[in-house]
This record gives structure tokens, sequence and C-alpha cells, in this order.
């Protein structure tokens, strides 16, 4: 026998009808390609979704079909956002960053049947355009514009198409299950891989993923989505968002920290969300403008390994707390966050510090274990490492049109990252499982090697590779950054790590370079740089 309780489908757009009619005039902050700031609010974006689902039902797109976005952070993204999901067909958001070839794989994969476009990324899609072979619409995110129809034959304008249409379009009852967005992987070894959210996924990750210890959003707070709303949905922020009704700023494609300082100050942020080479960029931005970034309460950090200097420096010169957590697109994202307990109180801010320092612990909704590689459970005591699995309600299945299963046999999501969990459930990422050192049978972490040379002042980036060796099978090199006008030799940075790791686990070298090779993602790519330095040991 059933409950005898309502139920109502858990669908986007029921979050965004919620912060219509009850935060309807709440701001939506938008820096536009072109550098302007436009002020709209909620009641506003959820009109334009609705009349965006109208118009593109009368272009004849179905539910199901996916409409691909190649565009930055901004309101009309927000509103296709709402707009394609809330119609029943699937918002496929594209990172621009990535090669032409994969770009031009991924909308064939996903049959994209519509491509919305920023001004940027007009010729781009231009030049693409003879290889898309499903593609019937493309619309420029804009009014009518002479230069971008002679670039783009046929394009359509979004603003047109959003000003046809009344505002009395009704949000379609779904299904939960449908999907929902679509987002690729980042393909650094072969193609990358679709993963399809649903409706009732996406939902349960803005309730699981905002809870108290989890990104603790309200209505009160003033939220910067620095992480672009192609990466992972933005990490769920524009629905979190649209459910607790809070002020929105969407900073457009400038992310550099002087931009980043403006509108933490005129906007009076109070959390912010992005990768750590973005808060690097910030606190070189506040020391340069003498901005205290006064708003500034908490920021998350995810997408790769938090700088652990990071955290005092923060916390003793500007009052903000650094939020580590970890997640993939396969996880929604969110995987873990690293909350404090009620134990942890008494400690003092350097203890508290130190345990920040980790990615965290899961909400209620995900789970973790730790598996050696022929798959038995490892123990979680903060010491053993093993290979991280991950299993709950917006955890990816199976792969976008892979036609098998992505989990193991006992249905576990395999991440391919190597940790440590302790008796309290908090995880650190010691490695990717492709990154990480064996040297004379014993394991490195990259991950803490990078840490201890970014922490050197006179050092702006550092990654850490296996580099074969003739005795030991690999050993650690560092490719480092200097920091801008600074002259550190390589025995400085040797010197560095003495008494922060045992002595066998010190580097071999240290190579200075210009830049690090970066992905779509901003992440380090470890791979080209084993190319071109994994056999540095081996030469005379």
């Amino acid at each position: 026998m059933n409950g005898t309780m309502m139920e109502q489908p858990l669908t986007i757009s029921s979050l965004i009808a919620h912060a219509a009619r009850y935060h309807g005039a709440t701001e939506i902050v938008s820096v536009e390609s072109n550098g302007e700031t436009v002020i709209t609010n909620w009641r506003e974006v959820e009109a334009n979704a609705r009349r965006l689902a109208s118009a593109l039902e009368r272009l004849g797109v179905q539910k199901g079909d996916r409409c691909g976005t190649i565009a930055w952070n901004n309101r009309r993204h927000l509103e296709i956002y709402f707009g394609v999901a809330g119609a029943g067909m699937v918002c496929h958001t594209i990172n621009p960053r990535l090669f032409p070839e994969q770009l031009i794989y991924i909308i064939n994969h996903a049959q994209d049947q519509v491509l919305f476009l920023d001004r940027m990324f007009v010729p781009a899609a231009a030049k693409l355009r003879a290889h898309l072979q499903s593609v019937k619409h493309f619309v420029y995110m804009g009014p009518r514009d002479a230069e971008v129809a002679a670039e783009l034959d046929g394009v359509l304008f979004y603003d047109e198409l959003l000003a046809a249409e009344p505002d009395s379009y009704q949000w379609p009852e779904l299904d939960e299950r449908m999907p929902s967005s679509l987002c690729y992987t980042s393909g650094t070894t072969g193609n990358p891989k679709g993963v399809q959210y649903s409706h009732r996924s996406t939902v349960l990750h803005s309730i699981g993923g905002n809870q108290p210890d989890g990104l603790a959003l309200s209505a009160k707070d003033t939220v910067l989505a620095v992480v672009p709303m192609f990466h992972a949905n933005a990490w769920g922020t524009p629905y979190v968002a649209a459910g607790v009704g809070c002020k929105f700023v969407l900073p457009g494609p400038r992310l550099d920290g002087e931009s980043l300082v403006r509108l933490i100050d005129t906007h009076r942020v109070t959390i912010a969300l992005g990768v750590p080479t973005i808060w690097m960029m910030l606190l070189g931005a506040l020391e340069k403008t003498g901005s205290k970034a006064e708003s500034l309460k908490r920021t998350v950090v995810g997408g790769s390994a938090l700088p652990t200097s990071m955290i005092p420096k923060f916390r003793d010169l500007y009052g903000v707390d650094l939020i580590h957590a970890w997640g993939m697109t396969e996880t929604s994202p969110l995987g873990t966050l690293n909350q404090l307990l009620q134990k942890h109180d008494s400690l003092s801010d350097a203890e508290k510090g130190k345990l920040r320092e980790g990615q965290g612990r899961p909400p209620y909704g995900v789970e973790l274990r730790l598996v050696d590689d022929a798959g038995n459970r490892l123990p979680e005591d903060g010491k053993t490492q093993g290979n991280l699995q991950i299993r709950g309600h917006w955890i990816v299945d199976s792969y976008f049109n892979a036609g098998k299963s992505a989990l193991t046999e006992d249905g576990w999501f395999d991440t391919g990252d190597v940790a440590t969990i302790d008796a309290d459930g908090y995880m650190i990422i010691r490695d990717r499982s492709k990154d990480i050192i064996k040297s004379g049978g014993e394991w490195i972490s990259t991950v803490e090697l990078e840490d201890i040379a970014i922490s050197h002042p006179k050092i702006a980036n550092a990654a850490a590779i296996a580099a074969r060796h003739p005795k030991w099978d690999e050993r650690p090199v560092v490719i480092a950054v200097r920091a801008s006008g600074q002259d550190v030799s390589r025995e400085d940075i040797l010197a560095h790590y003495q008494g922060k790791v045992a002595s066998w686990q010190v580097p071999d070298e240290v190579i200075f370079v210009e830049e690090l090779p970066l992905g779509a993602t901003g992440k380090v790519l470890k791979n080209k740089l084993r190319e071109q330095y994994g056999e540095v040991l081996l030469k005379g």
C-alpha cells in the first residue's frame, strides 16, 4: 500500500517557476560579451525562458531533441538553461575551448538540432558549419546584427525569436526521468563522452548539494558563478540559485582578477565559485587594487586540487573561507564538500585549515568507497590509498549513446582517482590513477608535490609528473612557472621540499617553463608534459 501524500514530478521548470513567483524582483547581473552590464531579475528570466520554449516548439524542435550552446555565463544563457529543459528538450552546453575536431565530434554525436551562439563564437560556427550534420537552426544570442547575418547565412536572432512569442506559454508536465541537459567530458584521451542528466537527478542534486553542510546558498546571498556554464552545468549553481532565489552574478567572458574584484565590490558578492587558478588571480588583483573584498565571505573551490597556501591567505588577509569541493561531469558534479564537524569547533585556525586541505565528505545522496585493483574494499582509516568509487542519486549510470553501463558489476562508478577516506568520511584525492608516480614500488603523490612547489613565494604555478628512471622505474620531476619578475633556481625549489616530504619523495629535477599547457576546463595537461619531459632523466 502506498503512502497518502501528494506526488509532483521533480522538474527544472519547477525551480524557475518558484524563483519567478517568490523571488521575482531579485536581481540577475549579467556581463555581456561587449562588456556591458545588464540587470534583469528572476521574473524576467522565467518569462523569457517560457518565450524561448514556445519559439523552439514553433521551429519544430521536439521533446528530447538536443539544443547546443556555445556561450559564456550571461542572462540569455541562463534563460536557455530553463527554457530548453522546461520544454522537455535537452540543453547541451559545449565547451568553446575544445579543438575544432572535438567540437565537430561532440555536436554530431549529440545530434544537436539547434546551436545557440555568443558573438565571439559566430566565426567559428561559420567555419564548422559544413561539418555539422544535424544542426537545423543557428541562433545568435542577441538582437539583429548585420555583421552576424553576413557571417552566418540564415542565422536566427534570439531577441527576435522571443519578441514574436507571447508570455502565456505554460510549462508542460514532464516525466522527471526525462533528460534535461547534456555535458561532455573534456576528452584528454580519446573522444569526449556525454553525460546526460535527468530532471530528477538535477533537482535532487540541487536539494542535496545545497544543505547547510553543502553549498549552503540562501536567498540572502549574492552568488558569483565564475565556474563556466559549459563546465558541468556551472556546478549546478543556476539550478540551486533559482531554487533559493538568491541574487546571481554572471561574469561573462572576462575572468581576470581585476574584473572579478570589481564585480565582487560593486554587487556585494557573498560567495563565489571557481577553479583554483581563478582564486590565484583574484589574490593578485586584491593586492594590486587594495580591495579587501569586504562582502565576500566564502568561495567554493573545485576542478583541481586547491593549493593549501591559499587557505590562510584568504582567511587572514580578507576573512574569506575557502571551501574545497570535489566532483566530476559524471557526478553532476558534487561528490564531496569540505565542511567541518561540531567536534572540530575547539581546534585552532591552523588545525582547522589542515582539515580543510582535503576534498571533504559526501552530502546525503552519494556514497564513497575505496577498492584495490582487484575490487576488494579497503579500510577507511585516512591512510590506506585506493581507487575511489562513487554511487548515488545524481551519479552517471551510462554515457550518452554508449549502449553499455559505465558502472562496476556491483553498481559503483570508478572515478579514476586515487584517494584516502577517514572514519568521518573525509576524502583526500591523492592523485589521478594515471598521474601518480610509482618509484621503486612506492607511491608518490603529484598533488602533494605540486602543492609544496606552489607554496614557494617565487612560484606562480607548477605541475609534477612521473619521468622514466633507469633504476627506480619512475621518479618525480617538477615543471614550474616563476612568478612575474622573480628569479628562483632549481636548488631553491628542491631545498623548499626539505622537511615537507620524505627525502626519497623529493623531485629529481625542476624544469622552468613560461607557462603550463592547459586543457579546455583549465586543468594542466599532464599527458603533454609527460610527452615532452618524460624521458628527461634518461638523457646523459
